[in-house]
């Protein structure tokens, strides 16, 4: 069984479902049935948070902020998490976690089977939160170029694959993304990363702008837990070309693609294809 859990595509694709509904809107109570996520949801931040007019969100790697008039709501979905839109009376299931109620009488609910997830109530500069100062750059922006990448592979000692998900270097690059794009780049996953030419990181920039917002376009990549705030499964999975084929025909040369751990990841490459 694959496990994965959402990355920026699935996030990117769930902020933008609930930003225009929840944009300027009042949280008029906010209801937590667990209080043991990642991080324990503290007893006291409902009645902080009631009464906040939202002000903006925005997505920061896997991690979706909501500014509010009176702090920060941070959202992360582990393993297994997802945000809803729902009427405010939409019964809640077993694992529906927190509900926040607006004043458009929609409930944004929280579910995480595996409540590995986060959703943390904070007042102070956000750009300074632990789990956000440390980041890297975004990849979908012009800070993530061909000369950027090719100084951090100087740097390392280490396995291509390694570094692009190497969320202090940029963030984002899940694994199934990661496997894309080298795929797509003809680099082999292995490669130490000090090997990379610089023409090769341009490629390898390219193609991995070009995996993400195809994935994002497709509403992310369903494998087991994942659905939108609308209820939809995201798409990507459907024109995936080595992420979970290990021995099926490479979709280029038709060599039997390999699968293999690479730092405890499924690593899927084509031998012939990928140098």
């Amino acid at each position: 069984m694959i496990i994965t859990m959402p990355e920026l595509p699935e996030i990117e694709t769930t902020y933008r479902a609930i930003c225009q509904p929840l944009l300027g809107q009042t949280i008029k109570s906010v209801v937590i049935r667990h209080h043991r996520l990642r991080w324990p949801l503290e007893a006291h931040w409902p009645l902080m948070m009631k009464g906040a007019k939202v002000l903006s969100l925005s997505r920061r790697a896997k991690y979706i902020l909501v500014a509010t008039t009176q702090g920060y709501l941070l959202l992360h979905l582990g393993m297994s998490g997802r945000l809803s839109l729902l009427p405010r009376q939409t019964p809640h299931q077993k694992h529906d976690h927190v509900d926040c109620e607006f004043g458009n009488k929609l409930v944004l609910r929280y579910t995480d089977p595996r409540r590995f997830g986060a959703f943390l109530w904070f007042n102070s500069n956000p750009d300074l939160h632990p789990l956000l100062c440390n980041l890297g750059v975004e990849p979908l922006t012009q800070d993530f170029n061909a000369a950027f990448l090719y100084q951090q592979t100087r740097k390392r000692k280490v396995a291509i694959k390694q570094l692009i998900m190497n969320a202090k270097i940029v963030v984002g690059v899940g694994n199934i993304y990661a496997n894309e794009a080298l795929f797509e780049a003809g680099i082999d996953p292995r490669r130490l990363s000090q090997s990379l030419k610089l023409e090769e990181c341009a490629e390898l920039i390219k193609r991995i702008k070009q995996v993400l917002k195809k994935a994002i376009q497709a509403g992310g990549t369903t494998l087991k837990d994942f659905l939108s705030p609308g209820g939809h499964a995201g798409y990507f999975v459907q024109v995936l070309k080595v992420y979970g084929k290990e021995d099926k025909p490479c979709f280029k040369c038709q060599s039997l693609l390999v699968g293999i751990r690479l730092h405890n990841r499924a690593t899927v490459f084509c031998p012939s294809c990928q140098r």
